[in-house]
């Protein structure tokens, strides 16, 4: 039999022939790509690397470096009360600080205070006995707090720690030298100030090893604005008689910490990553201790690469005079009124002596970028009751609707949906919250559709549905940041990327070994990890 194309038969078969081929075949007979899912992406394990007082990520705030002083009454005069009389002489491009027959006490200015950085004294070699240190003064007052090096004949033999607070001793503790520490030479006194404590490390034959971690917010809240413009920081020396200690440098630095946690891209306000400079730009928790002692850092990276750098610091004011280290945020750059906003979980609360708070979701917001140095973001409760944590949020321009994701305190902290108007208040529940233990909570796009990601107790990162968080799988990790002796209460972070990159998807997320040495409980962790993911 032959076919005609004026046959009805024939015209009814070439029409459910080319139906048939225009749902196998797209466009100029290319096959259509599938939807991709969460599910058919494997993150694979590509690099991992934790930041510990890196000093090629240090930011600068003040420093004495001895081979560079032309002046040093000038550039780093004694200030303060000295007693006796202590000689200060450039020898060998170092600070030597030496006395005669006579016991003697000095300071000597090094810089501005600013209670959520580091300060090191590089210390080169001591002669005799002594004290030499770093410490920090209230210039109106008779208040001060110092971190020093002891020694006796020559050896190291401790670490002593001093707060003073209206002339008067009110706390006095002294860490015993550790064995495998050298006592005599070079050696580093790191002082981490942590807003309302301190860490204290020996730095010696490149280990950095904690020493003593004592609070001071009980006596003295230098959180306060007006406190940190009045204080400076010194370095200080007490030598007895014939003594004298050379300096290699003194500095104070915006540093990493310890580790890095709570990896979080900063986005836009439909939740898509910025990729500003050709580098994605994340917050993370720098880690101090436990809590409140972290603060909130800015990090960014090439996301073709793993070169991952330090950018800085942001703190938060409330309008009550303290600057408060917030942590666990997501920032969003809100085009239409040209801010910077989003939400952070006010952990600082913890430390606040002096009245009794309670741990809340803030709104952030600032009209200056906050993504370099040390910045300040006004922060305010966005009026949701519970102990909640981990905000992640976008604007849903379908729903009209700003939605914002938490882990919430529901017994134990479990992943719950919110929506609201506006972004800065007036959440009311949408979903949630899910039954299992959740950290981490993210709302990101994985194809053309948004999904909720959440890292768990249970070794696993589920994958669900958004808004609704119906159970959607889980989620394919190629060395996960994990093993069997370590927790796994990670944030997943998530990044899509445009075409060009080695990757169409990557994630930055991190591991929770804490630090050796801190008191428990302790949250100090971790290295940071990079996946990359094909469909």
């Amino acid at each position: 039999m032959k076919y005609h194309r004026s046959c009805p038969p024939c015209r009814t078969l070439v029409v459910l022939i080319a139906a048939i081929l225009q749902c196998v075949l797209g466009i100029d007979g290319l096959a259509q790509s599938p939807e991709v899912t969460p599910q058919s992406l494997v993150f694979r394990r590509q690099a991992t690397r934790r930041m510990i007082f890196d000093r090629s990520q240090q930011i600068p705030l003040s420093s004495l470096q001895p081979d560079k002083i032309v002046g040093l009454d000038l550039m780093h005069p004694v200030v303060g009360d000295p007693t006796g009389e202590i000689r200060g002489t450039i020898e060998a491009g170092r600070l030597k600080i030496s006395t005669d027959e006579h016991n003697a006490s000095s300071q000597r200015w090094g810089g501005g205070f600013n209670p959520f950085a580091t300060y090191e004294l590089g210390l080169h070699q001591f002669d005799g006995s002594g004290r030499i240190g770093v410490s920090f003064h209230d210039t109106e007052q008779n208040d001060f707090l110092s971190a020093c090096i002891v020694a006796k004949d020559g050896k190291y033999q401790a670490i002593e720690w001093v707060v003073v607070k209206d002339g008067q001793e009110v706390s006095r503790q002294e860490y015993a030298w550790p064995d495998d520490v050298r006592t005599t030479g070079p050696i580093r006194l790191r002082v981490q100030m942590l807003a309302v404590g301190v860490n204290l490390y020996l730095d010696s034959d490149g280990k950095s090893q904690l020493v003593g971690y004592p609070d001071f917010n009980e006596h003295l809240e230098l959180r306060h604005k007006d406190l940190i413009s009045r204080y400076e920081f010194r370095l200080s020396s007490d030598l007895e008689a014939n003594s004298s200690a050379e300096i290699d440098e003194v500095l104070s630095a915006l540093t990493p910490g310890c580790g890095q946690a709570d990896i979080r891209a900063i986005t836009n306000q439909n939740g898509e990553p910025l990729l500003d400079q050709g580098r994605v730009w994340l917050t993370m928790t720098v880690r101090g201790r436990a809590l409140p002692h972290p603060m909130q850092g800015v990090f960014s990276m090439d996301p073709s690469v793993f070169d991952i750098r330090f950018e800085g610091i942001i703190v938060f004011d409330m309008g009550d005079g303290l600057w408060r280290n917030e942590l666990a945020s997501h920032l969003f750059y809100d085009e239409s009124s040209k801010q910077w906003r989003g939400w952070t979980t006010g952990f600082s609360a913890l430390g606040t002596k002096s009245s009794q708070e309670e741990k809340a979701i803030l709104a952030v917001w600032s009209d200056r970028d906050p993504r370099r140095g040390f910045s300040i973001m006004h922060a305010k409760p966005i009026g949701l009751a519970g102990q909640h944590e981990d905000p992640h949020g976008v604007y849903d321009s379908q729903a009209g609707k700003w939605r914002l994701l938490l882990s919430e305190k529901a017994g134990k902290y479990r992943a719950g949906m919110w929506e609201s108007d506006h972004w800065d208040r007036g959440y009311q529940r949408l979903a949630g919250p899910v039954e299992m233990d959740s950290t981490g909570t993210l709302i990101q796009k994985v194809g053309d559709s948004r999904y909720v990601f959440f890292g768990s107790a249970d070794r696993k990162v589920y994958i669900r549905s958004y808004p609704e968080l119906k159970p959607v799988g889980e989620l394919n990790m190629h060395l996960p940041p994990w093993n069997e002796n370590t927790g796994t209460r990670i944030w997943p972070n998530i990044i899509p990327l445009p075409d060009g990159f080695p990757a169409p998807y990557i994630a930055l997320m991190m591991d929770r070994q804490n630090y050796p040495g801190m008191p428990k409980s302790n949250w100090t962790y971790g290295a940071m990890y990079l996946y990359h993911a094909h469909p």
